[in-house]
């Protein structure tokens, strides 16, 4: 379990601006202009959309008017003769129907700027979890070969998310969820046979239809031959089946947390879905719900659409579903009394819902049929406890893989698809990951070799990276030139600089925003934004000498641009550590 870092200062900036708003609230309150017990909870405060209107903006008026019976404007109006008291504020303005544009003092950014360097690694973390526990499950491939690029894209995004919720103030469990209880985990065990022999000399000639080609099948095969010799070549399925199907389910596992492992992700807990039956847990949770008239004795429903003739209705234990927004009640067992795939991944969710406040679960876009219901139950038996724990499933898109444009040929070595660990080693983790984290996981994906390590602004990955690598690149020169940051002048820094501090100062309230939304690909985006924004001010330079961060004839604008360059680079520095991706020093 990752633990909640020690507590920090959080007040950033546009948290003090949250708490003079607030306090100018209460002074209205205090002066009877509003009514006391407002709720305050939609109040914002964050920078105007159009960076013309101002440094920050508030809704505060919009908010709390209709509840306290007054006009949105006069509120407003009330509101800025209060907050214009505050010595860092240099105008206050009314816009639209009541929102509130601040603008503040350039001494306010600088001091934000010092906090960045005060905080270093820090800045941006937040208490804001409250040390909360969240789970989040994430990859849960079936184990029966080697990550391929499908379960890429929701790895990196499922364990960025464990990363954002830690530094927003959570306590994490990073969660896998081993699917070998179903038919497939007796076709690898089949599979693994066939290869067992073969590592014996016997022949085996094509492997049959329906069975994993594979050639990740070879050394379990062996390690089977080498165990057990010649013991089961001809002994009937009963007597081996089981006992292949734990050794090769094992040796799949270790493939898997291998692969994963060359994209820097480790998981807290591995549950198995075969332990889980074994256990008990799903005829448990089944007289759980019973217990609280969520299950009952029903007959399915007929398939939608064209039914088949000889269909029957059957009588099957059925969830309750449909009380919680689920368009029909669900089967937790099949006809033949073993549970039905959701069964048992209702009583999975029960088994996680016992050691966590919050539960998220990223899962790829196939099984959107499948979130309602899953919903319903943790909300079902949750809630049943008491106040229902939040739950989110995250769908991920799969990724398509391109070689300058033309789809990419399956792997041998794989049977049917390219392995995660092929492309690692190829382009490596960085780019991998960050590509990953790009675009929204529910959009559609092309992963092009040529283009993710394509030196240009148009790829992402080496944008932002190539931000931090100017960054290293001007300390090392300045240091070279005998230059090095210096906070003594930074009162010389002008608008350009200042519009620098100013998006970076953004970065605690992206964090937060992110990891409420359960979204990291935002902080990738807001990357990208500021090394773009620092990309422009040194390209200022080009053209203008003065602009330049070493001007050999002015050593105190010298050490200022140095030390918001520092700051900048501690910022994308924090970005990338929460997405899993280092900060290339030089490229």
């Amino acid at each position: 379990m990752t633990q909640l870092a020690p507590d920090i200062a959080e007040r950033t900036l546009f948290a003090e601006f949250a708490a003079v708003i607030d306090a100018a609230i209460d002074a209205l309150v205090a002066a009877g202009t509003l009514p006391a017990g407002l709720a305050r909870a939609g109040v914002t405060t964050e920078p105007p959309r159009d960076p013309a209107h101002g440094d920050l903006s508030t809704n505060a008026a919009m908010v709390l008017a209709k509840p306290a019976g007054t006009n949105p404007r006069a509120l407003a109006s009330a509101l800025t003769a209060e907050l214009a008291q505050d010595p860092r504020v240099t105008g206050a303005e009314i816009a639209g129907p009541g929102f509130i544009n601040l603008r503040l003092t350039p001494g306010t950014w600088l001091a934000e700027l010092q906090r960045i360097a005060a905080a270093g690694a820090d800045y941006g973390r937040s208490t804001m979890g409250a040390g909360s526990v969240v789970n989040v499950e994430y990859v849960s491939a079936n184990p029966t070969g080697p990550m391929h690029m499908g379960h890429c894209r929701g790895a990196v995004v499922g364990d960025a998310l464990a990363s954002l919720l830690a530094f927003a103030g959570h306590r994490v469990i990073r969660e896998y969820y081993i699917n070998d209880a179903g038919g497939q985990v007796d076709v690898l065990a089949r599979s693994a046979h066939i290869r067992y022999r073969e590592a014996l000399g016997h022949a085996v000639g094509d492997i049959p239809e329906g069975l994993y080609p594979g050639d990740y099948l070879i050394p379990a095969g062996q390690a089977l031959a080498a165990e057990f010799g010649e013991r089961y070549v001809a002994a009937p399925e009963s007597e081996w089946l089981a006992l292949f199907r734990t050794r090769t389910v094992a040796a799949m596992m270790a493939m898997i947390r291998d692969d994963l492992a060359l994209l820097g992700i480790h998981h807290d807990v591995f549950s198995s879905e075969a332990e889980l039956q074994a256990s008990g847990k799903p005829a448990a949770a089944e007289a759980w719900l019973r217990a609280h008239d969520l299950v009952y004795d029903g007959l399915l429903e007929a398939p939608k659409g064209k039914v088949a003739e000889d269909w029957e209705p059957v009588e099957l234990p059925l969830f309750r579903s449909t009380r919680f927004g689920d368009d029909q009640d669900r089967p937790i067992r099949k006809s033949d009394g073993s549970w039905t795939y959701f069964g048992a991944d209702l009583a999975y969710h029960f088994q996680k819902a016992e050691t966590a406040d919050a539960l998220v679960d990223i899962w790829g876009a196939d099984h959107a049929g499948t979130v309602k219901r899953i919903r319903a139950a943790v909300a079902a038996m949750t809630g049943a406890q008491g106040a229902a724990k939040p739950f989110e499933v995250k769908l991920v898109q799969m990724v398509q893989l391109l070689r300058d444009g033309a789809p990419v040929k399956m792997s041998k070595r794989a049977g049917t698809f390219v392995t995660l660990a092929d492309v690692v080693r190829e382009v490596g983790k960085d780019v991998v990951r960050f590509t990953m984290l790009s675009r929204k996981p529910d959009a559609q994906m092309d992963f092009d070799f040529a283009k993710v390590v394509e030196a240009s602004k148009d790829n992402p990955v080496f944008y932002v990276q190539y931000g931090h690598a100017r960054v290293c690149s001007t300390l090392r020169k300045a240091a070279a030139e005998g230059f090095a940051p210096d906070a003594a002048a930074l009162d010389r820094l002008g608008d350009e600089e200042l519009a620098l501090v100013k998006l970076a100062a953004q970065f605690p309230r992206v964090i937060e925003a992110a990891a409420q939304a359960r979204e990291p690909h935002r902080v990738a985006f807001f990357l990208y934004d500021l090394a773009g924004a620092f990309h422009a001010y040194w390209n200022l330079g080009n053209d203008r000498p003065d602009k330049r961060f070493i001007v050999a004839d002015d050593p105190a604008m010298t050490g200022a641009r140095l030390f918001l360059a520092a700051r900048i680079g501690q910022v994308i520095r924090n970005g990338l550590a929460i997405l899993g991706v280092a900060a290339a020093e030089e490229l």
